[in-house]
């Protein structure tokens, strides 16, 4: 009589049980489940949508972008009118929103890091306001920060009628602060202004290509070429005889007085000013955390070690500490970036014109919620990808190499 081993019985189910404790098999199955649970709320959603939209009787689509705007916007970077499009005044509010972001990042990281450096200062004094800094705007609002600069600061600025009688007094100021912005003398581009342009960029081209040339030149003979002097001339003198021999090709329209307000010129609005001060100022104070923890986080004996070689306290943290620190700075500062850009969307609070604001005000005249929140979405997902893709791409450049 034959003796049927347990051990055998059920073996044509051993592929399946295997597949069952297969790591690579279970994460395929379960991202694929993910995927289509994704897929079915997302049609659910957007049928659901289209149901509720053939109710109302209202159309769905982008079309409607080919419409007349028939609505100003106070200030805008290209050409726009009442007659213009929608989509057109779309491209002014996301011209404003990427303004804001470039100019805000740019003097949120230079505050950040005087603040970051001057909390670490061994000036009593010094140390204790920068950390009055960070304590403040750390635990406001950024909405109340952007009120406390276009209400209680900018508003209080002088009126026009005192502009009026300073120009008077003073015929020859190109600059006048009031509480309707800074007016200032607007370039106008000759004949040959590209040409300099073209060649200021190829001048930080080459700047960059002697750099690398003096770097590799430096760890190969340890003779350091005078780059400082080199990329100063490349980038400022270069540009500068190229505009002096095309003949100078700028002017400038400077502001005057008109009947109720300065003609000519162009002008910083409040709105703009109050939302990249209270932006800037904000983040800057999360920025010098950052900082300061990144220096922080660099080995003590680095910096003794650059005391040791005869360098300067100042010397030491720019030449030896800072570039370790970048390292530890630069993942956390991509996200202070991309919350600055996303923060922007609070200029609806003051009235500047952004992506938000004009969008909201075609929203109100055309209804097209769902489609111009998409745009709304699409837009500001495209900007954070962006900014992201760049920091990690800066990140990956100054992390160490292993050898």
């Amino acid at each position: 009589m034959a003796v049927t081993d347990a051990r055998v019985q059920g073996g044509d189910d051993r592929p399946t049980v295997s597949l069952l404790y297969n790591q690579t098999f279970r994460r395929i199955v379960y991202q694929t489940l993910t995927i289509v649970i994704i897929v079915l709320v997302i049609f659910f959603a957007w049928t659901n949508a289209l149901d509720n939209l053939h109710r109302a009787n209202m159309t769905s689509g982008f079309g409607f972008l080919n419409s007349r705007a028939g609505f100003d916007v106070a200030q805008s970077l290209i050409t726009y009118s009442s007659d213009s499009t929608y989509f057109r005044a779309l491209q002014v509010g996301l011209l404003n929103t990427l303004v804001i972001g470039v100019c805000g990042i740019i003097t949120a990281t230079v505050v950040g890091l005087l603040i970051g450096i001057g909390r670490l200062s061994h000036n009593w004094l010094i140390a204790r306001l920068c950390t009055v800094y960070v304590e403040v705007f750390r635990n406001i609002p950024p909405l109340l920060v952007i009120f406390f600069w276009y209400l209680g600061v900018l508003a209080l600025l002088p009126s026009i009628r005192t502009i009026f009688q300073h120009v008077q007094d003073n015929p020859g100021a190109i600059f006048f602060i009031s509480n309707r912005g800074i007016y200032m003398p607007a370039p106008i581009f000759g004949e040959g202004f590209a040409e300099v342009v073209i060649t200021f960029f190829a001048g930080i081209v080459a700047a960059i290509a002697f750099t690398i040339w003096a770097n590799k030149r430096q760890l190969a003979t340890g003779q350091r070429p005078p780059v400082l002097w080199v990329n100063l001339a490349l980038i400022v003198l270069l540009p500068l005889a190229a505009f002096l021999v095309l003949g100078m090709p700028l002017s400038f329209d400077y502001a005057i007085p008109g009947s109720f307000n300065m003609r000519g010129g162009m002008v910083i609005g409040p709105e703009f000013l109050a939302l990249y001060l209270a932006l800037s100022l904000y983040t800057a104070s999360f920025i010098a955390e950052i900082v300061r923890a990144g220096i922080r986080g660099v080995a003590r004996g680095q910096t003794e070690a650059s005391y040791a070689l005869g360098l300067r306290a100042g010397q030491a943290t720019r030449l030896v500490v800072l570039p370790q620190a970048l390292r530890i700075i630069i993942p956390p500062l991509t996200s202070q970036y991309l919350n600055l850009i996303k923060n922007s969307s609070l200029a609806v609070a003051v009235g500047y014109a952004d992506l938000v604001a004009v969008g909201g005000t075609i929203l109100n005249q055309s209804g097209k919620a769902i489609e111009i929140i998409a745009i709304w979405m699409a837009t500001y997902v495209t900007i954070s990808l962006v900014t992201s893709l760049f920091m990690n791409w800066f990140n990956a450049k100054m992390a160490l190499v292993e050898r």
